[in-house]
Order: structure tokens, then C-alpha cells, then sequence
């Protein structure tokens, strides 16, 4: 095995306060004990990307965050105002995936059983039979879930953390991939509740979709005038490019990229960290520990490589850590944000040479 990689300080595209620095300098041979190949999942990922492209524009980052949790199989909470096509492309995702879709519109009167599902009466064999509810599919989108009760939202956490939905003590699981991506509402918004930490913590990643810059609404609105909208597109020009077969054999790749202890360390420090800031009421657990590991091996797939540098680690820092932490009410008062100050207490920890 050669030396792990040597050089290395913060660099980031300057939107989320990060500095510039040096770019992470990899080793002139990989190391080659891991037993991911270089280059299946960057490609079958470029595959996919392109022919989400087709029909959904403008959130580049969203598409690499929702990619990044469903290699790394985690769920996905994403928060937007309404209107950003988080729909469509839960939809896009599924139809170039080959995977099933399903949408269920969170309101204050859903009961756990319009999610899971329940027992009806079969008078053809006079007994009950379950009848699987919408959460029995591959990819869900749970739309505006913080307009639910608290309730409904501990029948998804079981499903999310399990994989299987239990009624009467009957397990009933879940075919993978199962991707859940919820979308939220800005809390400021009429109607919306704050999700309790232990639900927040079973999300993977909290993603923000932003408006689209310039160029993009114009080529959304140019998709527009077309005869075929983008919403329609989805059957008659989205292929499968992939199956869910091989989104699983990607997922087991992502999970044997190499992790070396100076990474793992460096993951360590940057949590342990987040307990110590003065602006953070509330650190993060290990688990979110782990959420960093899965994305950072993810991104290390995607990029075409088969084992990790902190630049992966820095990647998700925040989509896995934004979530997970509860500031101070002195720095809410002051405006402060949870990316401002992850920004600054991920400075704070030194990154590893080696």
C-alpha cells in the first residue's frame, strides 16, 4: 500500500464561508487494499445526472446531495419555499433510477396508518389482510412533513430506521433501495411545527434548495414553452439509465472505500468540537459521526476514487451537521445561522497531514 495522501488545507467555492486554501494532494498510487474499483459509480453517477438534467435545472448541488445520501443509504431532509420542483425531481430520480415513487402531502389530520398502511376486512377469505400505504416503495417523498403531528412523524422514524413497517406484530419490510426525501417549509412559515431532534437525527443529510440563478429560470422557463413541459417529459424522454439492483451494488461500493485513521480522526475532532462551541446549546451524538463517514465515503466514490481525504469530510460537513446542532438563544437573537457557525468551528479544527 502506498503513503496516504500528505498535503492538505480548506478549500470550498466560497459560499458557505469556508477559505480558500490548497487543494488536498493525492498519493502518486492509491492505496489498493480497498475493494472498490475506480470509476463504476463516478460514471454510473454522470449517467444519472445527465438524465435528470433533462427535465430539472438549476439545483446542481441538490442533485449531488441527494446522490450523495442514496449511496451512502441515508435518508434526506430538504427545506425549501414552495416551487422549487422538489416533486419533479423525486420523480426524475425515480424514473432514471428504475426505481418506484411514491408522494404522500403531510397534513395536520394524516394519521400514521395513511403512511404505513392497516388491516382490512377481506370478506372473500373472512379475515383481515394488510393493505400496504403508500411508504411501500423505493423512493418517497414526503412533502411538507412539518405540517404533520408528532404522531405520524414516529410511524415514519420506525420506517426510516428499520426498513420494515410493523402492524399487529407482523413485520412487513420495505424492498431496497428506499430513499426517504422530505421536504420542510422555513419554520416561519404559517402552519409549520419544528421536527423533534430524535426524528432530525434519523435524516442523513439536511439539504437547502435556493432559488436558481439567472440563466437557469430562463432555461426553466424555455422548457416551458415547449409542446412538452418538463412534468410530462418525465414519460415520454426520461429513460432508466440504471436499476435498483445497481443503485444497490453502487451503495456497497461507496461502503468499502477506504477510511484511514487520519480521516477518521479528523471526523472525531470535528464533533467532538461542535460540544464545546459557546454558540451551540446542543452538540452533535456519534451518530452524527457516522452520517460524515457514510457521505464523506460517498463523495470519495463519486469522485472516482476508493479511499477518503478530509476535502470529502468537508464536503458534508454541513448538509450532515446543519440539522443536528441547536444553537444558543443569544445567537439566534444575534442572527446568526447554523452554516455560519459550523463554517467557523470547522476552521477551528486543524486538518491532517497524513
Amino acid at each position: 500500500m502506498s503513503d496516504p495522501p500528505t498535503e492538505v488545507t480548506f478549500l470550498d467555492d466560497g459560499d458557505d464561508g469556508h477559505d480558500q486554501g490548497t487543494r488536498f494532494t493525492p498519493p502518486d498510487s492509491p492505496p489498493t487494499v480497498a475493494a472498490v474499483e475506480r470509476g463504476p459509480v463516478e460514471e454510473w453517477a454522470r449517467r444519472v445526472t445527465a438524465e435528470i438534467n433533462k427535465v430539472f435545472v438549476g439545483q446542481d448541488r441538490l442533485v449531488r446531495g441527494v446522490l450523495t445520501a442514496l449511496l451512502a443509504g441515508g435518508h434526506v431532509l430538504v427545506e425549501s419555499v414552495p416551487g422549487l420542483g422538489k416533486t419533479l425531481l423525486v420523480r426524475a430520480f425515480g424514473r432514471a433510477l428504475g426505481c418506484e415513487f411514491n408522494r404522500i402531502q403531510f397534513t395536520p389530520d394524516l394519521m400514521p396508518s395513511d403512511v404505513t398502511g392497516s388491516p382490512i376486512y377481506d370478506e372473500r377469505i373472512h379475515d383481515f389482510r394488510f393493505r400496504p400505504g403508500p411508504v411501500f416503495t423505493q423512493l418517497l417523498l414526503a412533502d411538507e412533513i412539518n405540517r404533520a403531528p408528532a404522531k405520524t412523524h414516529s410511524a415514519l422514524l420506525e420506517i426510516m430506521q428499520e426498513g420494515r413497517v410493523t402492524i399487529d406484530g407482523t413485520n412487513h419490510p420495505i424492498e431496497p433501495p428506499f430513499l426517504v426525501l422530505a421536504t420542510q417549509n422555513p419554520i416561519e412559515s404559517e402552519g409549520t411545527y419544528n421536527l423533534p431532534e430524535a426524528q432530525l437525527d434519523r435524516f442523513l443529510f439536511k439539504l437547502l434548495a435556493s432559488y436558481p440563478a439567472l440563466e437557469d429560470e430562463v432555461e426553466i422557463l424555455r422548457m416551458h414553452t415547449r409542446e412538452t413541459p418538463p412534468d410530462r417529459e418525465l414519460a415520454s424522454q426520461l429513460a432508466a439509465v440504471t436499476s435498483p439492483a445497481e443503485v444497490i451494488a453502487m451503495q456497497g461500493r461507496a461502503a468499502r472505500v477506504l477510511a484511514d485513521d487520519h480521516v477518521l480522526g479528523y471526523i472525531a475532532a470535528l464533533i467532538r468540537a461542535t460540544r464545546k462551541w459557546p454558540a451551540f446549546s446542543l452538540g452533535v451524538s456519534p451518530r452524527a459521526g457516522v452520517a460524515i463517514l457514510k457521505g464523506a465515503r460517498a463523495v470519495a466514490a463519486l469522485e472516482g476514487r476508493d479511499y477518503t481525504v478530509p476535502d470529502d469530510v468537508q464536503e458534508v460537513v454541513l448538509p450532515a451537521l446543519r440539522h443536528r446542532v441547536i444553537l444558543t438563544p443569544e445567537a439566534e437573537i444575534e442572527g446568526r445561522s447554523a452554516d455560519e457557525l459550523l463554517s467557523e468551528l470547522a476552521r477551528s479544527v486543524e486538518v491532517p497531514l497524513r
